[in-house]
């Protein structure tokens, strides 16, 4: 049995991974090259939506914890902020990231925004995570395969860091969710891979609002 948390919430700008429940997701609204290179935040990103679902080992504080991180995922993908850093994100020189796909910034930024997962296709405005905890004593936060729809997050982890740190981890694992890999091994460049730079950016724009 999991729990499932739905997470909803409309953020409107003046100026711009119970013990059970129905997790639903929708059609959403896709999002154009053109509408990103505007300049103007999309109306998908200001909707985006979190929905996770957790199995029955998850803690009433580790519950709370992954709810007040959802919300602040939320708050980060719906800042004007966080379309700048993603357009302007560069690599080597150029506005790129390290392992995209073959993508563009605005094209990845869609990609975030639109939500389809790779074995949860369609366009809905939403992270969709299934969560297990697990614990181990190593430096592994968590990790998924990309044949499961399932995320591990190591309790080690989820237990000692604020809500800001655990979005990092939920962020990153998503990401993956959505067809974006980086260097098994810790090489230079893993760091500006989608997974993980856009998982620090989410951390460092959620820290200040956490």
């Amino acid at each position: 049995m999991v729990r499932t948390l739905s997470f909803i919430f409309v953020f409107l700008f003046l100026a711009s991974c119970g013990k059970s429940g129905g997790g639903s997701t929708s059609a959403g609204d896709t999002v154009s090259l053109e509408e990103i290179e505007s300049g103007v935040t999309p109306s998908a990103a200001l909707n985006f939506e979190v929905n996770v679902s957790l199995d029955d080992e998850f803690t009433t504080a580790q519950e709370d914890k992954i709810r007040a991180a959802s919300e602040l995922i939320k708050k980060v993908i719906a800042s004007d902020e966080f379309k700048r850093n993603i357009l302007n994100h560069q690599f080597s020189g150029k506005k790129t990231f390290n392992d995209n796909q073959g993508l563009s910034n605005a094209q990845i930024y869609k990609k975030i925004i639109e939500g389809s997962e790779m074995l949860n296709p369609g366009v809905d405005n939403q992270m969709d995570l299934s969560l297990e905890v697990y614990r181990a004593a190593n430096n592994t936060v968590g990790y998924t395969y990309p044949s499961e729809l399932r995320v591990w997050m190591n309790e080690r982890f989820l237990n000692a860091n604020r809500p800001y740190g655990v979005t990092t981890n939920m962020v990153h694992e998503w990401l993956h969710k959505l067809g974006f890999q980086h260097a098994v091994s810790a090489t230079p460049t893993r760091k500006y891979s989608v997974p993980y730079a856009v998982g620090y950016l989410v951390r460092s724009l959620a820290k200040k609002l956490d």
